[in-house]
């Protein structure tokens, strides 16, 4: 499998502060990896690096197949979209396209071809003759992208490019970013802090925290799987329900008492009788009324909140002494103080280990 780019060990410090550290990730030709994490989580830093933008500390960085940890950001093959669109004002779109390709000296002909077709797969052409101030929030990034375009590379590195549009753009132009690579097949390496983005682009998301890949897989396995319980709690909002007590056979009983049984639970390691575990549930995984019957573990709880979102809505109760969130179908009428019958599909739970907090 030829990898498009290849990150060996790498560590990155600013004085004493280490920021990456021994980090290893393969990332295959055409691929759309997602780093994500929380602010300071060490993601931007790792596509700088990536870009030549930083000098690593320690390790190296290939791509395709060449070293290139201490070539220039120009010979690297690469296609850089930041956040702050970084458009020159005075220039026309047009210009600002060119711009790279006119400071390398590519003739003319070559220039206004690679400009015509970025301007077409962006849609972009009756901008041409603009200038950025008379521009969209939208519009300006997509200039943004078609400048990474021209450059006609193999990888293209977005850090956080959607996160100064509002929400309906931002959804707009995910589909316009996930349509571009499945025309370009291009490897692409994206940048956010932006769950929905990741799950909906990635082929692969990488979860970091403190310069460390938490779990590295598809968005299926990342929200079903998680390897631990800090992704557990990353991912998925509302956030996945944690009710904390100890594994006895097939049963969890949790701290209040209330047994639980987990002879559905599928484990990824084995626990001994006794251990401390973390059960955790999602949202969606939790039933009312009829479906309710169906499950393995349900238990009668008393409403407290109700939050309405359209299409469904958020309710939150206590089971096992520990709150609890829920969705369910907007048709369903619930009130504060409403009493309901609830049940947990176990089988789609995660079972943590609560000292080591990795998956069991």
């Amino acid at each position: 499998m030829q990898h498009s780019v290849s990150i060996k060990d790498l560590s990155l410090s600013f004085g004493s502060v280490k920021v990456l550290e021994h980090l290893d990730l393969d990332i295959r030709q055409g691929e759309f990896i997602v780093l994500l994490g929380p602010s300071g989580c060490g993601k931007s830093t790792l596509l700088n690096c990536i870009a030549g933008l930083l000098d690593v500390s320690d390790g190296q960085i290939f791509i395709n197949g060449k070293n290139v940890t201490w070539e220039e950001p120009k010979d690297r093959g690469i296609g850089m979209v930041f956040q702050s669109y970084a458009l020159y004002p005075q220039m026309s779109v047009e210009k600002n396209l060119s711009f790279g390709l006119r400071v390398a000296g590519m003739k003319k002909e070559e220039i206004a071809q690679r400009v015509k077709r970025a301007a077409e797969i962006l849609q972009i052409e009756p901008l041409l003759g603009r200038r950025p101030a008379n521009l969209s929030g939208g519009q300006r990034q997509r200039v943004a992208i078609g400048r990474a375009l021209v450059r006609d590379v193999e990888v293209f590195l977005f850090d956080e490019p959607l996160s100064n549009l509002d929400a309906k753009l931002r959804s707009d132009l995910r589909v316009e970013i996930k349509r571009l690579h499945q025309r370009l097949k291009n490897t692409m390496i994206y940048v956010t802090h932006d769950q929905i983005e990741a799950l909906t682009l990635a082929d692969r998301i990488a979860i970091m925290k403190n310069g460390v890949i938490q779990q590295l897989a598809d968005p299926h396995t990342i929200y079903n799987k998680p390897t631990n319980l800090y992704v557990a709690g990353f991912i998925g909002s509302p956030s996945m329900n944690f009710i904390g007590g100890t594994l006895e056979g097939e049963s969890f009983v949790a701290d209040d008492g209330t047994v639980i049984p987990v002879g559905a639970y599928e484990y990824a390691s084995t626990a001994g009788g006794g251990a401390k575990a973390i059960l955790g549930v999602r949202p969606e995984h939790i039933f009312l009324g009829e479906a309710a019957q169906a499950m393995p573990f349900k238990t009668d709880v008393e409403i407290e909140i109700v939050e309405p979102m359209g299409s469904e809505s958020l309710a939150w109760t206590k089971v096992a002494g520990v709150p609890v969130t829920f969705r369910c179908s907007s048709d369903v009428a619930l009130a504060v103080g409403d009493k309901v019958n609830v049940g947990f599909d176990i089988a789609r739970g995660s079972l943590f280990d609560a000292a080591t907090e990795n998956r069991l």
